[in-house]
């Protein structure tokens, strides 16, 4: 499919699955990559960490998001940039929260899922557990004590966050906060507001942990 039309610049745990899942049922039928697209057959995933370690080196994104016309959550919004000198004409959503709620919900997510992955000899080395420890919070899924110093953690959500504020063009970002709704984000995509359907409220943390068996990272 590609080229991309909407780039998702939010982190995950700021509603990325929500978006994606308001984008694909209720509003204008994209294809949105996510990061459990890696999951299905065709993810990519060693593609975006050559990407990462390497980021002077030319890359195919038309091959990378084949068969999609919308990215979310990571890998895709630690490429803001590159992703968006590609497709110009693609719209940005930041997805944002409060920075301590977002922590929280990532400390009780997935950095469990992650480092229960890691642990698991069938799964070490795997190409997707490789690219979530290298490539969300530059490496600190890999490196605990990054990841429990949560006052960097939080100033990284923070400075992300501005970042891409800052170097996004007003009239090519919406930023939308958790839970938001319906109305400003039909608006920034110039489609009708669906009628009498609720905004999704799906992969909460709670869901997430019931399904912990089935969502280490393959």
């Amino acid at each position: 499919m590609a080229p991309l039309k909407i780039i998702g610049a939010g982190y995950g745990r700021t509603g990325t699955h929500c978006a994606q899942y308001t984008r694909v049922r209720f509003l204008v039928h994209y294809t949105t990559h996510h990061m459990k697209s890696y999951n299905e057959e065709g993810g990519r995933t060693e593609m975006f960490t050559e990407a990462y370690e390497d980021p002077e080196k030319a890359v195919h994104w038309d091959f990378i998001y084949d068969g999609f016309d919308a990215a979310v959550d990571w890998p895709t919004c630690s490429f803001l940039e590159p992703l968006m000198q590609k497709y110009p004409d693609a719209k940005v959503i930041l997805t944002v929260r409060d920075p301590n709620s977002w922590y929280q919900s990532m400390r009780n997510t997935i950095f469990l899922i992650h480092n229960a992955s890691r642990r698991d000899p069938s799964r070490q080395n795997k190409p997707k557990v490789n690219m979530v420890g290298k490539i969300i919070l530059d490496g600190a899924f890999d490196n605990p004590d990054l990841f429990n110093d949560e006052v960097a953690l939080k100033a990284k959500f923070v400075k992300h966050n501005e970042r891409v504020k800052r170097i996004v063009p007003k009239e090519r970002l919406l930023v939308m906060q958790l839970g938001e709704g319906w109305d400003r984000l039909c608006d920034f995509l110039d489609v009708p507001v669906p009628s009498n359907v609720d905004y999704p409220n799906v992969n909460k943390t709670s869901d997430m942990r019931k399904r912990f068996p089935e969502l280490t990272f393959p």
